[in-house]
């Protein structure tokens, strides 16, 4: 269910966003101190939504970013914390970023 969920959100944000990567749900990210400064000055999202909003916001500001992928592997332990409400406030982010980007 993780793994469509991710492939769902990530073809959503794909499709009205545009955010030059391939991935917007999980990865582990570096920054330069000085494009993260500046990128996070203008981010207002929180929760799954600001990895989204830190990506789109570098890419239009001319950033590049670079992909390394990663195993998306069954959780062994405990449970995940996307629901319902995690998934509509996806949706909310998803459409500030294509009305404010």
């Amino acid at each position: 269910m993780r793994k469509l969920t991710s492939r769902g959100a990530n073809v959503l944000a794909q499709t009205l966003l545009w955010p030059g990567v391939s991935d917007l749900t999980g990865s582990f990210r570096l920054y330069k101190k000085s494009v993260l400064e500046d990128v996070i000055s203008s981010c207002v999202s929180k929760g799954y939504v600001f990895q989204m909003e830190m990506i789109v916001r570098a890419t239009r500001k001319g950033y590049h970013i670079e992909e390394v992928p990663i195993t998306f592997v069954d959780r062994v332990f405990g449970t995940s914390k996307l629901g319902g409400s995690e998934i509509v406030e996806y949706l909310k982010g998803l459409v500030y970023l294509l009305l404010t980007t």
